[in-house]
């Protein structure tokens, strides 16, 4: 039972190798163009996530949530053994969750019962929890109340995987077509245009060094304390600069693309407010990494589309011209990243 969740970590991990087609990640410092990332970075991520063992009991921490174990003590419920090993012996089974009282974002200790906290409550981690445990139950029940094998296990965990998946909707947009305000068109209007989304953006640049995928790699891999809080900044970045945009009166040329921009931000934003969950609900961590090569890839389109439309009006901006930067984004990383080849 030690390994119950092996083959669904394999899989998963497998699926985020297509990440390795987005070869670099837009406006990790707000309009500022950050330097490529590593093409396998999400799935190593992926992977440390799924595999971190805190203190080394051979059981990952977020298991420990799904069993009731502290991930920073070996034998939880002193039975002389190490966590991992008591869950592969079937001495200790998923714990159901009922009326649990909120994870707190430090380290877990045991209460009063020798326990220490489950998931919390609404949490991701804590509704697989619940599902795999009645999937669990029932399974058992099937076999007449024996042990479950390996594959037995592996079967109830996609089970659950695909339930919870299944009962998973993604978010509304943020914004529709009939919030904006179209007006103006043309040359003039196009500019106008840029420099004010300019200044949106730059308005939002926080002080982040790297990108919401290293921090949170920092986080998971060095246990770096700050990460977190640098990502929730980023977060914060992209979710006002979406409702920055979206206050600007739009050229008619640009609506369709503009409200593209707009969402792209503020899923983005979305999707790092998940990263911050990795210590208390990593499943949605987990699953927001899934989301996210594709929503940094809509947002690097919208911008190479903002650049196509502006280079069809024949509506070109220098670099010292305001507005350059938010018209010129894709264009600057391609001219980076060209530069950066030569020896």
């Amino acid at each position: 039972m030690g390994q119950i969740l092996r083959n669904w970590r394999v899989t998963l991990a497998a699926f985020f190798a297509v990440a390795a087609i987005i070869g670099s990640y837009l406006l990790a410092r707000g309009i500022e163009s950050p330097p490529a990332a590593q093409a396998s970075t999400e799935s190593a991520l992926l992977q440390a996530i799924a595999e971190k063992d805190s203190d080394g009991d051979g059981l990952p921490d977020w298991e420990e949530a799904l069993y009731g174990t502290s991930a920073n003590i070996t034998d939880t419920f002193r039975l002389g053994m190490a966590d991992g090993e008591a869950v592969a012996k079937g001495l200790i089974v998923p714990r159901a969750i009922a009326d649990m009282s909120t994870l707190a974002s430090s380290p877990a200790v045991p209460g009063p019962n020798g326990l220490p906290p489950a998931p919390a409550e609404g949490t991701l981690t804590a509704a697989f929890a619940q599902n795999f445990f009645t999937l669990y139950l029932a399974a058992k029940q099937r076999k007449g109340g024996e042990n479950l094998s390996e594959s037995d296990m592996a079967n109830v965990a996609n089970e659950a995987l695909s339930s919870l998946s299944s009962a998973i909707t993604a978010a509304p947009d943020f914004k529709s077509a009939k919030d904006l305000t179209v007006s103006g068109s043309g040359a003039e209007a196009l500019r106008a245009f840029a420099a004010d989304a300019e200044a949106v953006l730059l308005k939002n640049t926080n002080n982040a060094t790297t990108s919401e995928l290293n921090y949170l790699k920092n986080a998971v891999e060095n246990n770096d304390i700050t990460a977190l809080s640098h990502i929730a900044s980023i977060a914060k970045g992209y979710r006002d600069s979406a409702a920055g945009l979206a206050m600007l009166p739009v050229p008619q040329e640009l609506a369709s693309v503009d409200l593209a921009l707009i969402n792209s931000l503020m899923r983005m934003s979305e999707i790092a407010t998940d990263f911050t969950r990795v210590n208390d609900d990593p499943l949605a961590a987990m699953l927001a990494l899934q989301q996210y090569p594709q929503a940094v890839l809509a947002l690097g389109n919208a911008f190479v589309r903002i650049g196509t439309i502006y280079k069809d009006a024949d509506v070109s901006l220098l670099a010292s011209t305001p507005g350059a930067s938010f018209v010129n984004l894709i264009s600057d990383v391609a001219a980076s990243k060209q530069v950066a080849k030569k020896p």
